[in-house]
């Protein structure tokens, strides 16, 4: 049977297992099964690729996107860029084991994004800048949409909250949550922005999926922008990996854009 599964500590709750499980029902899929590996060291991954002659693929998440990475053999374009990997295939047919690493924020961000994107659409804002921030940035510079990372502390090349003025607002019409904040329990938070200055050319994308409507969108929502949560985000990028695994030559997703 071939195995799947997900590494990365803790893993109390897991999107991916859920979704394999109803993917696997629905398409009478016998012969695989995914499982949860919460495991606190990143090159334990070793380890449970020789316990397992038919693990074939795995997802990665907090915190070991990059902590995996020096156990990758091959990184794809993305995945390289970016400096995290949140996808690995596995082909032990040979000798020694072949990882390959992908990162499918960007193939999910991309493919839920563009048909959202009007003419006016020409630059955005990317409130924080860390990992998904990456994969963020990645997709703009591929659409060639200027864009300012915004932060909470002063860092290189980002801006503080306190610069989002009216005028900022104006010219940065696309905005991008990839914080934690108004994630579920803490669902009254959300980036201090003049809210009141936004109109309906704007669109608000946050990659928080719980709620499904943060207080981020609300408050778009509220003074006529478009909105959009992550979670069909993270449906693509589930799709993406069992892509990944179950083709040998797999085609550039913007292939298909």
């Amino acid at each position: 049977m071939r195995t799947f599964g997900l590494i990365g500590f803790p893993l109390s709750a897991s999107f991916s297992k859920q979704y394999f499980a109803d993917k696997f029902k629905e398409e009478q899929i016998t012969d695989c099964k995914y499982e949860l590996h919460p495991i606190p060291q990143a090159k334990e991954v070793l380890d449970l690729i020789e316990a397992d002659p038919l693990l074939c693929g795995l997802n990665v998440t907090i915190p070991h996107k990059v902590s995996v990475m020096p156990y990758i053999s091959e990184l794809d374009d993305a995945a390289e860029k970016i400096g995290a990997v949140n996808c690995i295939s596995i082909d032990q047919s040979g000798e020694k084991p072949v990882l390959k690493g992908y990162n499918t924020d960007v193939y999910g961000f991309e493919v839920s994004l563009k048909p959202l994107l009007k003419p006016h659409h020409t630059k955005a804002l990317i409130f924080g800048d860390g990992g998904a921030a990456m994969a963020v940035k990645y997709v703009f510079n591929q659409l060639n949409i200027p864009f300012i990372s915004v932060v909470r502390n002063a860092q290189p090349n980002a801006v503080l909250y306190s610069s989002v003025t009216k005028e900022v607002l104006e010219e940065y019409t696309v905005l991008v949550n990839t914080t934690p904040l108004g994630m579920f329990p803490n669902v009254d938070s959300f980036p201090p922005i003049p809210y009141q200055h936004l109109n309906e050319k704007h669109l608000a994308y946050d990659l928080v999926y719980n709620p499904e409507e943060t207080a981020f969108l609300t408050k778009v929502k509220a003074q006529g922008g478009a909105i959009k949560n992550g979670l069909e985000m993270l449906h693509l990028q589930a799709e993406r990996s069992w892509d990944i695994w179950n083709t040998s030559n797999l085609p550039n997703y913007r292939d298909r854009l």
